[in-house]
């Protein structure tokens, strides 16, 4: 085993993050946004995708690996809670504490959840997210298994809303500029070797196309709407696939999600969205 156990319920050492627009901008073409979604990509009017919001406390994933003592041909992504609480300034300085939460016991693998928490240059927190990480091969050492059972389930009936999405054979060469350099997803022969046929798409980049989503049919385009948003990656998408986002109605400002490609395997499950009105 691996993993460091010892590190449940440390801080690791704050990581900072300094951007400008160009930054915010090259984001949202990352996760596929189009020239109709100008006040996104152009400078005059710039706004923030709320899911920008994973970004700077990104580089808290590389700490992660190194104290826990991680092969890092053996990760993927495994779920991701994003919570908003003010808006995203569209450039400046933010200053990210992370904190390893939990390691759970998933047999086939390690789940290790880093939570962080986000500040802006006033010392007011910006956002909190919630990394899980897999690691496969590392589990089966008799630690907790963590919550069990569905949550977040569709009911059964069609969604209230759908949005349909594609995605290009270059997005994770875009996406991966906002600094998740993993070779998983821009090298074949890396890809091979973790257990793929190519390189596929960041969960994170799937995580933005799923927020987009959400932003334009529930939030009006409007991100201070946007208030939360957690997803369990459950298949990989490969560039080049679409992504079908479906949207059940739960409450005023609660809406169960699912993401699916046009095959039909299900991407992205347990998976629910909050918004303000």
């Amino acid at each position: 085993m691996a993993i460091n156990l010892e590190m449940v319920g440390k801080k690791l050492e704050p990581v900072t993050y300094e951007y400008t627009m160009r930054d915010v901008m090259l984001y949202a073409l990352g996760v596929g946004c189009q020239p109709d979604e100008l006040e996104f990509i152009y400078e005059n009017g710039l706004k923030v995708l709320p899911t920008f919001g994973v970004i700077p406390p990104f580089p808290s994933l590389g700490r992660l690996i190194g104290v826990m003592d991680i092969n890092i041909a053996m990760v993927v992504h495994g779920e991701q809670r994003l919570e908003l609480y003010k808006p995203i300034p569209v450039a400046g300085k933010l200053t990210t504490v992370p904190q390893i939460k939990a390691v759970y016991d998933k047999i086939k693998g390690a789940l290790i959840v880093l939570r962080t928490e986000t500040f802006d240059e006033k010392n007011e927190l910006v956002c909190a997210n919630e990394f899980g990480t897999f690691v496969r091969g590392e589990g089966g050492f008799g630690g907790d298994r963590g919550p069990s059972g569905e949550k977040n389930t569709p009911p059964d009936r069609p969604p209230d809303i759908v949005f349909e999405d594609q995605t290009t054979p270059i997005q994770p060469y875009i996406y991966r500029l906002s600094g998740d350099y993993n070779p998983l997803h821009a090298d074949p022969n890396f890809a091979k070797i973790a257990g793929f046929e190519r390189p596929i798409l960041h969960g994170l980049c799937t995580f933005g196309f799923v927020g987009r989503a959400i932003l334009h049919k529930i939030c009006g385009r409007d991100p201070d709407k946007f208030k939360m948003l957690e997803v369990r990656f459950r298949d990989p998408v490969y560039p080049g696939d679409k992504i079908i986002t479906e949207l059940w109605k739960e409450a005023d400002t609660r809406y169960i999600v699912r993401a699916k490609t046009q095959k039909g395997n299900v991407v992205i499950s347990n998976a629910a969205c909050e918004i303000k009105l």
